[in-house]
């Protein structure tokens, strides 16, 4: 078994209308309770707005600068994350199709580093 990222690539700026933002929701919800009823889900988490960052910069000297919001200013953010343990990249694909269609954003799919 091996854990992926199923990272959710999400646009800068607002977020759906509340009935749009509702549904999306419920189809999350239920890819999570599928997820579990798997015994694929391990954890998942939303994030806040980029611009509530905090960035720390190690300098050359072992300074650390600290600075407000994201480390690059871009169009499109880490939104929320899932990891899952499955056998295989096909199954983890398969898990990020169906969070993408919930979600109705890009998802991308990382294996993680373990150890």
């Amino acid at each position: 078994m091996a854990k992926y990222l199923l990272s959710v690539v999400q646009p800068t700026g607002g977020v759906p209308e509340p009935e749009a933002l509702d549904r999306i929701m419920v189809d999350v919800r239920a890819v999570d309770d599928a997820m579990r009823e798997a015994g694929a889900w391990v954890f998942a988490a939303g994030l806040h707005s980029p611009d509530t960052a905090t960035t720390l910069r190690p300098t050359v000297t072992g300074d650390v600068l600290v600075t407000d919001g994201p480390y690059v200013e871009t169009k499109e953010h880490l939104g929320g994350f899932t990891v899952i343990e499955v056998p295989d990249l096909d199954a983890a694909l398969e898990w990020g199709r169906r969070l993408g269609v919930a979600v109705t954003l890009p998802i991308e799919v990382r294996p993680l580093r373990e150890g």
